[in-house]
């Protein structure tokens, strides 16, 4: 398999979607990875498998309309492996193994399958104080955009998840492109004050576009950085609440065709107004793990 991924927006040939099924119990207050799951969980509302297995095969079916070749995980029993996003991410042709929370080493497992296509060469296992998930990795052309956190208090927060020794690490392995890190906002116990990963608060879309939340970034200048990048009259501002439903985590297949959550209302129409096609789908029961549409996806090959 040729690996081929220069941006977030290029035409989608192939792709690893994550599963639903098998997904394992409702995990305890101390089992769950982040404040949103946490939140489920206290309130008895924790999505049930059956409904999240019918929200991520609707994503499956518009994949197949749109003629990507679509991997999928290998089930192991009772586990999640929804997020593919997080075990790995391709820029240019390289495939490089995320360092992820310890508990979710077996994620990268169930996709031998799709490894073992890919030459030996073009994997990358960073060093092992490197963290890094690939929900905080954009690869943008000459630019790689990298979602961290560096403050010093970084081991208390299971909700930080890229370091910046993985930053390092990235600059190193792309000498070539331009690394540039973001500062995301954390918290362990309030989900709306929490940036997850870098697409829990920004997103590149159609040809110049971009969805983003200002207040998901700690450094101000980091967040004007980004505007200025875009343009401002390209950039799509989200609300907490927005945020909170993960507004700003669709999915491009083209600059033309996003996968979009159908309750996403404000958002989809603007989208429509910049001539996108929209292809909704349920997913919000899958959101209630703090993860949408681009979590659930790992792309292989674009155009």
């Amino acid at each position: 398999m040729k690996l081929h991924i220069k941006n977030e927006t290029s035409r989608l040939r192939a792709v690893v979607l994550g599963t639903a099924k098998s997904n394992g119990p409702i995990p305890t207050l101390e089992e769950a990875y982040d404040p949103k799951s946490q939140e489920h969980i206290k309130a008895g509302t924790y999505p049930i498998e059956e409904e999240m297995v019918k929200e991520i095969e609707s994503v499956a079916a518009v994949l197949k309309k749109y003629d990507v070749e679509v991997y999928r995980p290998k089930i192991i029993e009772d586990y999640n492996q929804i997020f593919t996003r997080d075990i790995a991410f391709v820029i240019d042709d390289k495939f490089i193994k995320s360092n992820i929370l310890p508990d979710r080493d077996q994620e990268i497992d169930a996709i031998e399958h799709v490894v073992e296509q890919i030459a030996p060469s073009k994997i990358i296992t960073l060093p092992e104080d490197a963290h890094i998930e690939g929900g905080d990795v954009m690869p943008m052309g000459d630019y790689i955009f990298v979602g961290t956190y560096k403050g010093k208090d970084y081991k208390d927060f299971i909700t930080a998840r890229t370091n910046l020794k993985a930053v390092e690490a990235l600059e190193k392995e792309f000498p070539d492109k331009k690394v540039i890190s973001f500062s995301l906002k954390k918290s362990n116990t309030i989900a709306r004050d929490n940036a997850l990963h870098l697409d829990c608060c920004f997103q590149p879309v159609g040809k110049n576009k971009a969805i983003i939340y200002k207040e998901g970034f700690l450094i101000e200048e980091e967040y004007k950085w980004l505007v200025n990048f875009f343009g401002k009259e390209n950039i799509y501002e989200i609300t907490q609440d927005e945020m909170y439903h993960m507004n700003s985590n669709i999915f491009s297949i083209s600059e033309d065709v996003v996968i979009s959550e159908k309750g996403f209302t404000r958002l989809n129409t603007w989208l429509r107004e910049q001539g996108i096609t929209v292809e909704e789908v349920p997913y919000a029961e899958i959101s209630k793990q703090e993860g949408l549409l681009r979590c659930s996806t790992l792309p292989l090959i674009r155009d």
